[in-house]
Formats: C-alpha cells, structure tokens, sequence
C-alpha cells in the first residue's frame, strides 16, 4: 500500500485573476521562474546533526538484528522471493523469513553509497547520497485545493500543471512522481500519462509506477524511448518508491516493481510507512528498531535481485493523535525518528530519504507553514539526501495545493542556502569592508555592500517586509494570496523545454498503441 493510500485509510476511520500590475509584477518577476534561475542539487557544506551516540545506534542494531532473527519479516504473494531468499539462506517458513544475523548487511555490502540519476536534461542530473540533498515535489494526493480556492478530486489537467510548477521552481531539483492522482483518467492507464508529463513537460528526474510489475516495467521501455536502450542499461534514470506495508510485510506488488527496476539497475527508495502507535511501537527507539529491520531486509532484497543496484534508504515517520487515531505532522517525536534513521543509514553505508513539508492542515495557513517548517528543518539537518513531499503537501498528504506549492520551494530556497554553509573565502570574510568602514559609521554604501547587495541575504518571494502602509495601499494581501499570484504568473508563462521531435513522437506512439491495448478501469 502507498504512503497516502494508507493514510487515506487511516484518516476515513474515524476564478479571479490576481493583480497583473505594481507588487504583483514584480513580485512574479523576481520569483526566479523558468530553468535560468534552477539551483543545482544541494551540496551540504553544515555538518549533520546527530541525536543518538555510537552506543545506542549499536543498541538499535542489535534489536533490528533481533527483530529479523526471531520475528522475521513477511514476503506476501510473491514465490519468487520466498525462493530467492531461501537460496540466500533465509528460514522460509510460509511467507514469512526469518534472517540469520548479519545476512542483510552482507548482502548489502553490493548497494553503492552515493549514485547519480541522469536527467534527459545533463545539467538537471542529480546526485544522490553522500553530502548531497534533493528537492521533490508532494506525491500521491488524490485531491487539489485549487487556484480558486476549492477543494476536488485531482484531474490530469492539475498533474501537468504540478510537473510545470515543479519545473519552473528554482529550488526543486527533482520532477517527482505521482503529484497528484489523476483520478479523471483510468487506473491501468493513468501511470502512462503522468510519466509522459514527467517526460516532455520537464527535464528534470523523476519517479515511475509502481502500482503494478507491468506499470514498472512500462516506465523502464518509455525510459529506453527517452535515454536509449544502452544508456538505460548502464546508467540510473528513474527512482521508485517501495513502501513496506509496515509492520514488517512487503506485499507482491511491490516486490513486482523492485524486481523490475532492480533487474533494470534503476534505483528503489525501500521506505517503512510508519504512524507510530498504528504501524510501529509508540516508541523512538522501538519505531527506529522496526524501520531499520524493514529496510534491511527489503533492500537487501535488491541486492538479491541485482547486486549493484542503487537503493536508497526510506523512512516515512509520522505519529497519531491517540486521541482520535489521525496522523499529525510538526511533532517531535518523528524527527528524532528521522534523525536517528539518517545516523542508521550512514552507518549502513545507503544514501537516505525521509521528511519534507508535512502538515496536517486543511489550507495554507500558519498551522500548515509552523508544521512544515518543523518537519523541513529535522529533514534538512538530519542529512536527508532525497527528500519526497518537499513542496505542495497539505491535508496529511491528502492534497496538494498550488498556493502551498509556492510557498514550499520559497522555504526550500532558504534551506539551501542554509545548506550552503558558512562563506570563508576573501569576499565572505570581509575585511575590506570593515577597513573602509571603521568605527561608528554604517556599511550601506561601502563598496563590498554594494558588490554583494544582490546576492547577499536570501530574499523570499512569498514575505511582505515593506511598511503596514505599504502593505496597505497593496491590497492587504497575505502570504497565500501572493503564492497564488506567483503560481497563475508561473502557469501562464510556461515554456517547455526543448525535446528531440523523434523521441517525443516515439514516447506518444508507446502511450497510444499500450492504451489501445487495455480497455479502461476505474478501479
């Protein structure tokens, strides 16, 4: 089951135009739209931070190992597996494996640390792992809160506007996957249309299916359309989400799409869907315990599939309200999960995806901006190298909205210039500045402010600084409506990147002749 598939579960249990002129205009014009402005991949220069010593990241390994030896972890449906791992030497019993100590981390000794995934646009490649980190847009909402305000069911028309957004925003790196859930367009067909968005109306990365085997093994032949079969064969141009059905069951349709992305040496982001008090202990340690035993043994199972593969590290942590049983989001207690998951990956040698802009509000407002905050900070510090939800996430990941997809990659912008570290080059030090300057007088006109002004300081796009006055006269506009005029100026100026005409008719010719072929479903 998905990551927002469950907590939709979880949580069914219980149009004016904006101002063209003056602020606006600028406004819209300073917002960095289109590739010209696009940031390259983070590249930390902050050391991590760190909330578990080598005694208790011991400690938690020693229980994982526990965890794999005595409880074992269930392959559901899946014969293949069952066989492979018994091959390995696992004890199958039934569906469920039982792994001697030590026998994961073997078989991950094959998974590269730090991997590249290619971009059919070179300089959008992006490296993952290491002191890397990478933007990703919301995954998987099946609503929109919309431009005008509404809340409804997510059309095609919304995924393309998502993938342009993506697009245009300096600060995510990465197109993502399923943005939102198309749900205008059948079941079996619509993984064909998202991946010709991500295709065509980006050159960014991003994500393929993985609701089916066949969805896999369709976005790894539209990959060989894109990149060439040989290109494909030998380099990672797609990631892919595998949830654990937490607690400790891999069912068979995500085992199908690892198999099929691992035999094609494209990567697996291997993620335990923790609600801690549903899906794992109430517990840090015990929640960090039962994350690890899941990665270990769903990407080791990669490592079984192709040793060489990438995969990547997951962990999707939230806790619930014991109260009403809902997800929340901005609560301690997950980002001491992620950060103790992030020392874990380390330690295990695989790069690692947790965090974003998680909140559990209804609209773009201050409960939505203090919970997302909360969880971007723990995700950015704890060294998160792929970051999924990183922009558009509202509702508990049951929606995604324009207005808070701007804001998002405006936060995202200041955490990577935080990213960036401290400057200690002779411009950074600024000695000249403080000769000239010398006591008792101000630095606005000396000549190193008046070199640096432009670049200095992080200037948000979404934050009114000016004078209530000035406010005022403005329209008295608040941050959500100035994120709504930046997404209608960023809609209406889009331009999609250039494509050679032969691969994007071979990409719509695939999309046509496997449409053909299926008669649609809508469930």
């Amino acid at each position: 089951m998905t990551e927002n598939a469950t907590l939709a579960e979880e949580n069914g249990s219980r149009r004016g135009r904006g101002d063209r002129g003056g602020a606006a205009a600028r406004r819209a014009a300073r917002s960095g739209a289109g590739p010209s402005g696009q940031l390259t991949y983070i590249r930390r220069n902050v050391p991590f931070y760190e909330v578990l010593d080598d005694e208790a990241l011991a400690l938690i390994e020693a229980n994982a190992d526990t965890v794999l030896e005595e409880v074992g972890i269930e392959f559901r449906d899946d014969a293949e597996a069952l066989a492979m791992w018994k091959e390995a030497g696992a004890d199958v019993r039934g569906e469920r494996v039982h792994f001697p100590k030590g026998l994961p981390r073997a078989l991950l000794k094959t998974a590269p640390p730090v991997f590249t995934q290619h971009a059919r646009n070179p300089e959008r490649s992006v490296q993952i792992g290491g002191g890397s980190t990478i933007f990703a847009p919301v995954y998987g909402p099946p609503f929109v809160r919309d431009l005008d305000g509404k809340r409804r069911y997510a059309t095609i028309e919304d995924f393309h506007n998502f993938v342009k957004l993506a697009y245009l925003a300096p600060s995510i790196h990465h197109s993502g996957g399923t943005v939102c859930e198309p749900v205008d367009v059948p079941v079996n067909k619509r993984h064909l249309d998202m991946l010709l968005a991500h295709m065509t109306l980006s050159d960014k990365p991003f994500m393929g299916s993985v609701t089916a085997p066949e969805r896999a093994e369709d976005t790894v032949a539209m990959a060989k359309i894109l990149f060439g079969n040989e290109f494909v064969e030998n380099n990672t141009v797609t990631i892919n989400l595998i949830n654990a059905n937490s607690p400790m069951v891999f069912d068979d349709t995500m085992l199908g799409a690892a198999k099929v992305y691992a035999r094609a040496n494209q990567a697996c982001i291997v993620t335990p869907f923790i609600l801690a008090g549903a899906m794992s202990p109430v517990t840090v340690a015990g929640t960090l315990t039962q994350v690890l035993a899941e990665v270990l043994a769903g990407a080791a199972f990669t490592q079984l599939v192709r040793p060489g593969a990438p995969v990547v590290f997951g962990t999707f942590a939230s806790s619930i309200s014991m109260q009403s049983g809902a997800p929340t989001f901005g609560t301690p207690e997950p980002s001491l999960v992620s950060y103790g998951a992030a020392q874990l990956a380390r330690r295990l040698g695989l790069p690692f995806r947790t965090g974003g802009s998680l909140c559990a509000s209804k609209i773009p407002d201050a409960q939505a901006a203090y919970e997302s905050a909360n969880t971007l900070n723990s995700t950015l510090l704890a060294g998160a190298n792929f970051v999924l939800h990183a922009a558009g996430w509202l509702e508990g990941g049951l929606s995604a909205c324009y207005e808070k997809f701007v804001m998002d990659a405006d936060q995202l912008g200041m955490a990577q210039k935080f990213a960036a570290g401290v400057d200690l080059s002779e411009n950074g030090q600024a000695l000249d500045a403080i000769r000239e300057v010398g006591p008792g007088q101000h630095y606005l006109g000396c000549a190193h402010t008046q070199a640096n002004f432009q670049t200095a300081f992080h200037r948000s796009d979404i934050a009114d600084n000016n004078s209530f006055e000035q406010w005022e006269a403005e329209g008295q506009k608040s941050a959500a409506q100035r994120a709504n005029e930046i997404a209608r100026h960023w809609l209406e100026s889009y331009e999609a990147p250039p494509i050679d005409p032969g691969i994007a008719e071979g990409l719509h010719d695939f999309v046509a002749r496997k449409k053909a072929s299926m008669p649609d479903a809508f469930t």
